[in-house]
């Protein structure tokens, strides 16, 4: 294993550098659209709400992408300045109601820990074991099923978060955190009171709103397709390894080429797992010219929406599974004391 990920480390050093050119072109090429759209939902208002719903979803998926880049410089790997990755994420931050520095600090144990069965909690999907279930109160197992539901995961999932992102987390933030949520909840408030003063505040909510709900269920859906699936990689203390958890425990969620730009390129993630340093611009191409980064469990959009049926990590047969799966275990219980 060990052996492994040195060749794995040095395959991905390759991909690492930033690129100047390619991080502002793809920041031309996101934002602008992005306010393009905004104009043109705002324009619709006149038209037809239908049609402000439906300009909504590629401007959803500019929210998306502009997420991504805040992402990248979270890691600093958008651009070869610490400094311009810390504006440019601050900024980005702002745009999607995201605060940077808070976000980073929790994004960061959350790579860090990705699949450790004892270090779970922080910045990752809530993930109960079999047996873990099968021992906990009723209040609990009530919860945890509530909270796995799709439609509680994917429906109020997005508005918990941007709720959430707007107190500091006790146990996650320092100074430096804290003032980062009120800065970016002042600029945010700023934000939203010049454009309302210039378009109205219902017509700011009727645009806003839609783009905000829809780029955070899709968001959702891609962080929890990029760890909760069939084969996907937990272990406990010493059992547990970065760069495996990394590769077996991240997907490759292959989209349409239309939504790979729209998520940044981000449905290669065990890629990015593996080093967060490379930007999401090269991540496509170390996915490409390494064959071993191949071997991988790939997801298709069908495929994806199937893994919403996977609740538990059993483990017995080291793998996700649903709530049938107690069913069967109950009954094999059964059958071998009777």
């Amino acid at each position: 294993m060990a052996e492994n990920s040195s060749r794995w480390r040095e395959i991905v050093s390759r991909y690492q550098t930033p690129s100047v050119k390619r991080a502002v072109w793809q920041l031309v090429s996101t934002i602008v659209p992005l306010v393009a759209c905004f104009v043109l939902m705002y324009w619709s208002l006149s038209v037809s709400y239908l049609l402000t719903l439906a300009l909504a979803l590629p401007a959803a998926g500019l929210a998306i992408r502009t997420f991504i880049i805040m992402h990248d410089c979270g890691h600093g790997s958008f651009l070869p300045s610490r400094t311009w990755n810390d504006i440019v994420g601050w900024v980005t931050g702002i745009l999607t109601a995201t605060p940077y520095s808070h976000w980073r600090r929790e994004h960061a144990i959350h790579h860090a820990t990705s699949g450790h069965l004892a270090q779970r909690g922080t910045g990752d999907i809530t993930t109960l074991t079999v047996r873990e279930y099968l021992t906990a109160n009723w209040w609990k197992r009530t919860y945890y099923r509530l909270y796995r539901n799709p439609l509680v995961l994917l429906g109020v999932g997005p508005t918990f978060l941007l709720i959430k992102h707007r107190w500091p987390a006790r146990d996650l933030a320092g100074k430096r955190e804290k003032l980062n949520v009120h800065l970016t909840n002042l600029a945010l408030a700023v934000l939203i009171t010049v454009t309302s003063l210039l378009i109205g505040f219902r017509e700011f909510m009727m645009i806003w709103l839609p783009i905000v709900l829809l780029s955070g269920t899709a968001g959702v859906l891609l962080f929890y397709v990029q760890h909760q699936f069939e084969d996907a990689y937990w272990r406990e203390g010493g059992q547990w390894d970065y760069a495996t958890a990394a590769v077996a425990g991240s997907s490759y969620f292959r989209l349409p080429k239309v939504l790979q730009w729209f998520t940044g390129n981000i449905g290669f993630h065990h890629v990015h797992h593996l080093s967060p340093k490379i930007p999401n611009y090269q991540l496509e191409r170390c996915h490409r010219e390494n064959p071993t980064f191949q071997k991988v469990t790939t997801l298709t959009i069908g495929q994806s929406i199937r893994t919403l049926g996977l609740k538990l990590w059993d483990e017995e047969s080291g793998r996700m599974v649903g709530f049938r799966h107690l069913r069967k275990l109950r009954r094999a219980r059964r059958a071998e004391a009777a």
